[in-house]
């Protein structure tokens, strides 16, 4: 009788606040794992930086960049053979910051319920990652991350900005049943200066993985 292989893992995807640790962990995860590694578009995204100066205005254009930008690349992912580390995912945008940006008035509900049915038309043609990590930060810890990198755009934010964003992502996790789900408190560990830290993490994610089999 013919053994049957065990599905390829294709997609791994971190998820958690500006400032968390995203990227890091990605590159870092790429390079123990070789996996390719998905970047969110932040650099030569065309409307980050005018959001931070006008939110009201660029709201919706920003998040329909992200949306679409987001859903590309997982289409690549599903279509490829490789596995793929996904800084932030596609359901963070239309569950956290989207909503967000609507609570503060900060979007238009017309604008809101067209970008979330866009949203509910594109997940409904995709898979969920097969694991999902969520880099979980408190306010001091995101705001230290922020402030060492120096990103100018950034500069503007509020507490209270982060805060929402924070309880958001706490209530999105709590109810996330889409896929294997891996919780990493980034407030206990410095993958970047410990090496003992980056171990436990990968060692936890290959727990997870072997678990998917």
């Amino acid at each position: 009788m013919e053994q049957t292989q065990p599905p390829q893992i294709k997609h791994v995807a971190i998820a958690g606040n500006i400032g968390a640790g995203k990227t890091t962990l990605c590159t870092q995860l790429g390079k123990h794992f070789n996996w390719d590694v998905h970047y969110e578009s932040t650099e030569n995204n065309p409307y980050l930086s005018d959001f931070y100066l006008d939110m009201r205005r660029w709201s919706f254009n920003l998040q329909i960049y992200f949306l679409n930008n987001r859903y590309q690349q997982i289409l690549k992912i599903l279509q490829g053979d490789t596995t793929v580390v996904q800084d932030r995912t596609i359901y963070e945008d239309a569950y956290i910051f989207a909503p967000n940006l609507h609570d503060m008035g900060l979007m238009s509900t017309r604008d809101f319920q067209n970008y979330f049915d866009l949203f509910k038309t594109m997940s409904s043609q995709i898979q969920p990652p097969d694991l999902l990590i969520y880099l979980r930060a408190n306010i001091p810890t995101l705001v230290a991350h922020i402030q060492s990198r120096g990103r100018e755009y950034e500069g503007n934010m509020s507490l209270d900005y982060l805060k929402r964003l924070n309880e958001r992502y706490e209530a999105w996790i709590e109810t996330y049943n889409e896929g294997r789900l891996l919780i990493i408190n980034a407030d206990d560990i410095d993958f970047i200066q410990k090496p003992e830290d980056l171990g436990n993490v990968i060692n936890m994610v290959g727990a997870e993985l072997h678990g998917l089999f």
